[in-house]
């Protein structure tokens, strides 16, 4: 139903690159001297009369003169061809030979600054995107906007071997994709998102294009990314952030995106800190992806009241997230409706709000100055309050970390965190989705078994589908009826030690159980979420694929490892 919609916006936008018209337009009269300067030299020659070897006049023919001004007007020259030529023939080619030089510096000095033309530089820039892009024969992500967001994501996704396409306003972020650390070339387009035909270019409608993600700093333009993926792609998944409501209901207008806005997920961050501060801790530390240090447990704000500082989009969301667990809240801003109207760096006012009195203080201003100077103006009111903040810019990373704020909101961090969950794996996602209704309990025994088998630094994810065609060692096991995840999970090495890998969530059809015990039953088709150390997938990978492995793994049964002991002991009786 929606080819031919995508192949009549094809060829609608199908440009051909202007890198060649854009020569010839440039060169034209360049190259019409030239042309006139060769004709009219050759034309000269053959009207000249000249002598041959017996002295009798005669005249150049057309392609002689021709030869005689290829060689010469190229300073080749192989002298007097035909024959010697005579005093006139000799002054008409001196002052050809000026001519050519004239008309090849004419020709030579437009072409220099021709190349130095930013229009023909981005013209070529563009022929050699697009033909990049074009012969992508893997799988790839198209990211509209390379910002702090972007490099976060870009990173983590390269990390897991996923190739990606960048779209971005700004050349010095494009530019910045050659000196990345990338283990594969990324492709950059300087354009803007917001044109159907520069994502065209970009590579949405390429039959390897797997995914959409609109992550500029400006709503409008991804609202404009993800229903441009919608009408034309509408099989592609997009995901988008924004930081307002009002487009992240437009965007749902339009098919079924993934929006992500950082005001919302930290309020939804916020309440799980205050009511499973461990299972926030183990969301966090998953959230990292692999080689992520596990966060230090946060301290725990005491009940009271809190100050918000700032009721713009974060702070009123702030407060309402507060205000749901039933806290006492005084806001502090410029226009009304705030509990105390005025400006919160002047001492005077923010004295008024008896941060003294208060639990928790909130800079939620959108300038980061002004929220760590108001930190440091709470804290010397009352040194033991609660701090959340907000940090507009990455520059700000190293004083907000100096001032040791307990919560601190880095929007970008929050959306690449948030896709990267979503990206790298869909049971990796649903178990952060699901993870926070199992309780602070659950959550503070599964951090132990994490660290027990991983230590503080994360290992791989990584999922396990239960079948022939990934793990063809277990058919037999799988269908006895008693197979079970903990003897699965035993090292090949020796049997009686379990691997360093946890199970995170186990997915049988639409029904998920996290953190599966090790007597849970295992079926054909399971998919189960792990964590551990790369090695321990290695071994796992082996039990899945080898039938030697899996025999000693899950039978202590010892075969043979060769084909022709394997066929030549198949028939008989197993001993145990």
């Amino acid at each position: 139903m929606t080819s031919r919609p995508r192949r009549r916006f094809a060829a609608r936008y199908a440009e051909r690159s202007p890198t060649v018209f854009l020569i010839l337009r440039r060169m034209r009269a360049p190259l019409i001297v030239l042309i006139a300067i060769f004709a009219i030299s050759v034309l000269g020659l053959t009207l000249i009369p000249g002598r041959d070897a017996a002295g009798h006049p005669a005249r150049m023919s057309f392609f002689d003169a021709f030869y005689f001004m290829s060689y010469t007007a190229t300073t080749i020259g192989y002298g007097e061809l035909p024959q010697p030529f005579t005093g006139a023939q000799r002054l008409w080619v001196m002052a050809t030979i000026y001519l050519t030089v004239v008309g090849w510096a004419y020709a030579i000095g437009s072409l220099l600054t021709l190349l130095q033309d930013r229009t023909f530089r981005q013209a070529i820039a563009l022929r050699r995107f697009t033909r990049t892009v074009n012969r992508l024969r893997e799988p790839f992500l198209l990211l509209a906007g390379y910002g702090q967001t972007g490099q976060i994501l870009g990173r983590a996704l390269d990390a897991l071997g996923r190739r990606m396409v960048v779209l971005d306003l700004s050349a010095e972020r494009v530019d910045a994709l050659d000196i990345d650390s990338y283990h594969a070339d990324v492709p950059g387009l300087v354009g803007d998102a917001a044109d159907p035909r520069t994502l065209h270019l970009a590579g949405l409608e390429h039959p390897r294009c797997e995914g959409v993600l609109a992550l500029t700093d400006d709503d409008e333009v991804n609202l404009v990314v993800a229903m441009t993926a919608a009408l034309i792609r509408p099989e592609v998944p997009v995901l988008a952030r924004t930081l307002s409501p009002a487009i992240e209901h437009r965007m749902r207008a339009f098919g079924s995106p993934s929006v992500v806005n950082p005001f919302d997920r930290f309020g939804d961050h916020v309440r799980l800190a205050l009511h499973a501060p461990a299972a926030y801790q183990l969301m966090s530390w998953l959230a990292g992806g692999p080689g992520a240090e596990l966060p230090p447990p946060g301290r725990r704000p005491e009940p009271g009241r809190w100050v918000v500082c700032g009721h713009g989009r974060f702070g009123h969301k702030f407060v309402e997230d507060l205000r749901a667990d039933h806290l006492e809240v005084t806001i502090v801003d410029l226009r009304e409706p705030a509990d105390i109207v005025g400006d919160a760096s002047d001492p005077r006012v923010l004295a008024r709000a008896r941060p003294e009195e208060a639990t928790g203080f909130v800079a939620g201003t959108d300038n980061d100055t002004t929220n760590l100077s108001l930190i440091a103006a709470a804290r010397r009111h009352n040194p033991d309050l609660f701090i959340a903040a907000r940090q507009n810019r990455p520059a700000s990373a190293p004083l907000f970390a100096a001032v040791a704020a307990d919560w601190v909101l880095v929007p970008a961090e929050v959306v690449a965190r948030e896709m990267y969950a979503q990206l790298s794996s869909p049971l990796l996602w649903r178990f952060v989705q699901e993870m926070p209704a199992r309780g602070n309990d659950w959550a503070e025994d599964l951090l132990d078994r994490l660290e027990a088998h991983c230590g503080s630094r994360l290992g791989d994810i990584w999922k396990l589908t239960l079948g022939d065609a990934e793990t063809p060692a277990l058919g037999p096991w799988l269908r006895s009826g008693d197979a079970r995840l903990g003897d699965l999970l035993r090292r090949p090495q020796d049997r009686d030690r379990q691997l360093a890998a946890v199970p995170l969530l186990l997915l049988r059809g639409d029904e998920a159980m996290l953190g599966p015990a090790d007597d849970t039953r295992l079926e054909a088709g399971d998919q189960v979420l792990l964590a551990g150390h790369r090695a321990a997938r290695r071994a796992l990978t082996d039990t899945a694929t080898n039938h030697t492995v899996s025999e000693y793994v899950l039978y202590d049964r010892t075969v043979p490892s060769g084909w022709l002991w394997q066929r030549a002991t198949r028939r008989m009786p197993h001993r145990n």
